[in-house]
């Protein structure tokens, strides 16, 4: 058995599912593109030999040259021939790769740094250019460094991107020294938040560890840095220690400071039931300070034992087919018409005008995609949306709900029927519906979102 096979048959046993399985490289790059992208091949290769399913390269993974002209005359763009080279190389393994920092050609005196996924069929799957540019002058300490000389920032926080091990937020380096960021990841969707790195030795045994652990116990994500190490030149040196952090802040896997690569598993499972047991999301208070996130849609995981209060009941953790930050989309236990649905805050308000600006904005932009969702599930181009807000208009659930209603040619004979039989909902001769019934509709319609 060679030493490759026997490291697999070892992390079997040790991992289990190898689906789940990741593996972080740790490089020293230089100034040689072609020497550069063969060690990364290599343990590229030996990591999938390894069972890993994606592979994180560090920032500056193409190339670390100190001369300004000199590197932009090395950089490329994301046609150029190294690209090319890693997507080939991710489609002949059928493996994800994120290309963790990438010079690309930008403008005629700036580049970007560029941090690519490319999928197991060998195409760009995601993109993101770095926004936290490191610009330091200390002349008392004789430190100084001016990333944006070089460097044109990026302008735009990137959704997460849908891998074979979760959604994975993108950010570089010197991005993890802001935590808005990566919580506005985190209320993205992501399950995994990624900083590959060329982190400053003299920084790294003080700052590293501490603030990668802190990016994923606030955002209840993985936290995966591949990282450059050692000497690039005789000024240049960085700190290594690659690492994969869980969602509790424990290290669950970390390189030394020598090139290699580390394996880990990625456990989603724990990354729900950890939101579900702390559930920051719900108890962020947007009502005071704004989301992070600028996105207009989110879906959240969601466990089927969970139980969310819905006035003087609850709703089911089964019956929810999305979930936001703020809001949730559930099946009715009582309908007027079949696929009618409910769109609730998750906070529990009696009247709209109870809600925050940040509440009304989540829950109708939830409303908008339900009420395409279910026009779709039950080929109708038509919907009743009807808010009963407070008693008088017939509201007997103390917490401000919408009714979402699939409507066909002849369903009723005069339409406005369908507001007395919501306003006699309660007293209603149409049956309860079964948990399972209500479970199943869910299943279908959680596909969508």
């Amino acid at each position: 058995m060679t030493i490759l096979k026997r490291c697999y048959s070892i992390c079997k046993n040790i991992f289990g599912d190898m689906d789940n399985l990741i593996a972080v490289c740790q490089v020293t790059s230089c100034n040689d593109k072609e020497k550069n992208f063969q060690i990364c091949k290599t343990l590229i290769t030996n990591a999938h030999k390894c069972g890993a399913k994606m592979v994180f390269l560090p920032e500056s993974v193409d190339y670390i040259e100190e001369d300004l002209k000199k590197s932009h005359e090395m950089a490329e763009s994301l046609n150029g021939p190294l690209i090319s080279s890693y997507k080939d190389l991710a489609k002949s393994l059928k493996i994800w790769l994120s290309i963790g920092g990438f010079h690309e050609k930008f403008s005629d005196t700036k580049l970007r740094n560029t941090h690519v996924v490319i999928n197991n069929e060998g195409e760009i799957a995601s993109k993101y250019h770095k926004i936290h540019l490191y610009d330091v002058d200390l002349p008392s300490k004789n430190i100084k460094a001016k990333e944006s000389n070089l460097i044109e920032a990026g302008n735009e926080i990137v959704s997460p991107v849908k891998t074979s091990i979760g959604n994975v937020g993108l950010a570089i380096c010197y991005d993890m020294r802001f935590p808005q960021m990566a919580v506005a990841l985190a209320e993205k969707g992501a399950d995994i938040i990624t900083y590959p790195s060329a982190f400053f030795f003299g920084t790294g045994a003080y700052h590293w560890e501490v603030l990668l652990r802190s990016r994923a116990i606030e955002t209840q994500c993985y936290v995966i840095a591949s990282a450059q190490t050692g000497s690039h030149s005789s000024n240049r040196k960085s700190w290594g220690h690659s690492l994969v952090v869980d969602p509790l802040g424990t290290v669950i896997a970390q390189c030394s400071d020598e090139p290699g690569f580390v394996l880990a598993p990625i456990d989603l499972s724990l990354v729900n039931n950890l939101r579900q047991t702390m559930p920051l999301n719900q108890h962020r208070r947007y009502d005071i300070y704004p989301k992070m996130s600028t996105n207009s849609f989110y879906s959240l995981p969601i466990s089927d034992t969970n139980e969310i209060k819905f006035g003087s009941v609850v709703v089911k953790g089964f019956q929810i087919f999305c979930q936001t930050a703020l809001s949730m989309a559930f099946t009715n236990i009582k309908c007027v018409l079949p696929g009618h649905v409910l769109v609730a805050p998750l906070r529990c308000a009696e009247k709209l005008s109870d809600l925050s600006n940040e509440e009304i904005k989540d829950l109708f932009l939830l409303v908008q995609k339900v009420e395409k969702t279910i026009g779709t599930v039950h080929d109708t181009k038509s919907t009743s949306i009807v808010i009963q807000n407070g008693k008088d208009a017939g509201q007997t659930i103390k917490h401000v709900h919408i009714h979402i209603i699939p409507r066909k040619s002849g369903d009723y004979l005069d339409n406005d029927d369908i507001y007395r039989d919501l306003q006699n909902e309660k007293k209603s001769s149409n049956v309860k519906r079964s948990d399972e019934d209500m479970k199943q509709e869910a299943i279908v319609l959680k596909k969508y979102f």
